[in-house]
This record gives structure tokens, C-alpha cells and sequence, in this order.
């Protein structure tokens, strides 16, 4: 009889505990959440943003140069002036860079000067090939590079041949003179190889410059056009033929050279040659 009251008396106790005690799930606490620690304030709540949590606190990025291409700097031909140059084949591999009158043009790398003419000694009676360029300055750049800047309406002051000068040196001023005397003022860019001034027809242009202005332009200076250059002197000899605009009394100015581009249009790195690419200050 004991027995069986003291099984009765526990039965009774566990079932008030189960009545006083809250309903949940077994595993869950169903108690109500006490106040955390900090007077109730959390990270959410102690922005002006509900929601928002402040970042952690970290070091100042760091900014990662491009990477070096080349032993080589170089340094976009026009200094100072806002520029834009057609990314397309101009009937020789060369771009016209427009840009306002007697805004510089600058070595593109450190080198050696190489021709200078400071006398415009085109006319339209006789379309000379080796006067079209009007003004030019012509550098033979530690790459083994040669470039070309012409339509100058002057040449600064010291600048002759067998001058050392360093990229982004001033060589002349952009002009319109040659060929381009009825056209808006540009700067005639080309790359090519030294050969002989004989051989004028290379000066002008072997080497589609527009990748490399758009990579000096975009902030990687060491992108350089030395390969390319030998590469296209091994198949097409040191001194190949003049093969474009080669007869004297042409018809000039050539056809979409005469006016700096009026629509802008987004730079395409896949090398879409209707790209038209605008330089600010």
C-alpha cells in the first residue's frame, strides 16, 4: 500500500511540473530572450540605418601598377591637350591625332632625333611623297622604334638630328602643314623602322600605332611595339617598295582626314577598327 500511495504522490508532482512549465518543442527554449549585453544596443541598431553593419575596420587598399610589358617607357605623343585618333587603317598604317594648334608633341620614348624638316615644302602642284608630312620630327627610339610626328606648325627650338631626348620631351607644336593645310590641325603619327631618308615611304608609316596609344594612354607605358616592328621588317625586307601614294600629284587631303572625328565612340579592346578613342586633358 505504500508502495503504490508514493507512485501516486510522484505521478501528481510530475504532472503539476509539466502544467507549470511552458509549452515548446523539445530542444527549444521557449523563455523569452534576455537583453544582450551593451545597455540593449547592437551593431544594427547603433547605425542610422536599420540594417546596416558597419564594415570592420581594414587597411587602405592598395593600388596595383599594370603590368611591366617592356623594359621601355613611353609617354602619348600629344601633351597637354585633349586629342582623339581614329582606330582605323587610314590608307597607310598610321592615325592623325586631333588636336588643337600648338598643343606639344612629345617624344613617345627616349631616343635619339633622328630627321628634321622645318620648312613646309609641300605644294599642291606637285604632291612631293616626301614633303606630305609638311613639318616633321622623326625619333629613333632606345626600342630601336622609329616614330614619326608630322603636320607641325613648328619645331622647338634645339631639336636636330643626333639630339638625346627623353619621353615627353616637346619636339614641335601640332599644326596643319603639308597636306593637311585645309584640314583642322592634327598630329601625323607613325611607326616604323630607321632606314635611309631615301626611303621616305617607310617613315610614314609600317606599324598600326593605335594599340600601343591606347595602352600609353591607359596607363600602362610599357606596352611596346618593338615586336611587331621586327616582326613586319623580316617580312617586308629593310627597304621594301613604296607601294601607296608613291606618284607625285595626288589628290589631297585623303578622304576622312580632313576633320577630327564629331561622334565619340566607346573604345572596343577587340579591336574593332571604326573605334574613334577621345584623350582628355
Amino acid at each position: 500500500m505504500r508502495s503504490g500511495r508514493l507512485a501516486a504522490l510522484a505521478g501528481a508532482a510530475f504532472l503539476a511540473a509539466s502544467c507549470g512549465a511552458p509549452a515548446g518543442v523539445a530542444g527549444v527554449s521557449t523563455l523569452p530572450p534576455t537583453t544582450p549585453p551593451g545597455n540593449g544596443i547592437t551593431a544594427a541598431s547603433a547605425d542610422s540605418r536599420p540594417g546596416r553593419v558597419p564594415p570592420p575596420p581594414g587597411d587602405t587598399p592598395v593600388r596595383v601598377p599594370p603590368p611591366k610589358m617592356s623594359s621601355y617607357t613611353y609617354a602619348f605623343p600629344v601633351k597637354g591637350c585633349r586629342a582623339s585618333y581614329a582606330r582605323k587603317l587610314l590608307v597607310l598604317p598610321k592615325t592623325v591625332i586631333w588636336a588643337r594648334k600648338g598643343c606639344a608633341f612629345v617624344s613617345p620614348v627616349d631616343g635619339v632625333v633622328q630627321e628634321v624638316n622645318v620648312n613646309n615644302l609641300w605644294s599642291p602642284s606637285t604632291d612631293r611623297g616626301p614633303d606630305r608630312e609638311g613639318r616633321f620630327v622623326t625619333v629613333k627610339g632606345e626600342d630601336g622604334v622609329l616614330y614619326l610626328g608630322g603636320h607641325l606648325d613648328s619645331v622647338e627650338e634645339g631639336i636636330k638630328p643626333g639630339t638625346k631626348v627623353k619621353a615627353g620631351q616637346a619636339l614641335g607644336r601640332v599644326g596643319n602643314s603639308g597636306n593637311a593645310r585645309d584640314t583642322a590641325s592634327n598630329l601625323y603619327f607613325a611607326i616604323s623602322w630607321p632606314v635611309s631618308s631615301q626611303y621616305w615611304w617607310v617613315r610614314r608609316g609600317v606599324v598600326r600605332p593605335w594599340p600601343y596609344l591606347d595602352a600609353w594612354d591607359d596607363g600602362n607605358p610599357t606596352v611596346s611595339p618593338r615586336k611587331e616592328m621586327i616582326t613586319l621588317r623580316k617580312q617586308m625586307g629593310e627597304t621594301p617598295p613604296c607601294t601607296q601614294l608613291c606618284a607625285s600629284k595626288q589628290v589631297t587631303p585623303v578622304p576622312d582626314e580632313t576633320r577630327p572625328p564629331t561622334k565619340k565612340k566607346k573604345k572596343n579592346r577587340g579591336g574593332d577598327d571604326d573605334d574613334v578613342v577621345v584623350i582628355p586633358l
